[in-house]
């Protein structure tokens, strides 16, 4: 049987998951005042950017659970989940742009234009703009369901260029495991609801 917390309960965890999702941010801002770290920029620019493809993952882990699961309370937490994506993916890009750029904006384009693996990632945080900016109900009640829907449908574009700019990234060091272990878990979250649209297709035209 699913778990159906009380609006008390879904209010605490929720406040629970608020917190943990800010520890990471914590960890860092802690080791780079506290002088712990070799390269602070680069253990931030990783640090953000990990953070961001984990709360995407997560962000598309939710339908799965509540349909393998039942539990159809965990939808409520979704918005909390992509916002954080968000949230980690301006950290990632603002570290690019200002410890990187020092705001340098026309530098910024160059390296936008210049680097694929840059450009790819800088396309995905673009894509996930209108998707924060129209996660709150008034902005859902405004654009209506459909066109909600249909524009937060980006996160399965965004998703795959966030796993493509990791691999880029970590090309050039020959290092894929992380990136390979993104793709495969973001091609079976994605591949779950291609399987269950066909079979929602199959089961209209019997």
């Amino acid at each position: 049987m699913a778990i159906n917390p009380s609006p008390r309960q879904l209010a605490l965890i929720k406040a629970a998951i608020f917190v943990l999702a800010l520890v990471p941010l914590a960890r860092m801002a802690w080791l780079t005042v506290a002088g712990r770290l070799v390269d602070p920029l680069a253990f931030i620019t990783h640090g953000t950017g990990d953070w961001t493809l984990y709360f995407l993952c997560i962000t598309l882990a939710v339908t799965p659970l509540r349909r393998l699961t039942g539990a159809n309370w965990l939808v409520r937490l979704r918005r909390m989940f992509g916002l954080f994506a968000f949230f980690y993916a301006f950290l990632h890009f603002m570290t690019f742009l200002w410890f990187d750029h020092f705001f340098d904006l026309a530098e910024m384009w160059k390296d936008v234009f210049k680097r694929p693996f840059i450009t790819v990632g800088f396309i995905a945080f673009v894509l996930l703009v209108p998707l924060a900016a129209t996660s709150t109900n008034a902005m859902v009640r405004r654009l209506g369901g459909r066109r909600w829907q249909a524009l937060h449908r980006l996160i399965y574009v965004i998703a795959p260029l966030g796993i493509l700019h990791f691999w880029w990234m970590k090309a050039a060091k020959h290092n894929f495991a992380q990136p390979l272990l993104f793709g495969v878990i973001v091609a079976l979250l994605l591949g779950l609801r291609v399987y269950w649209s066909l079979a929602r297709s199959r089961t209209v035209v019997a």
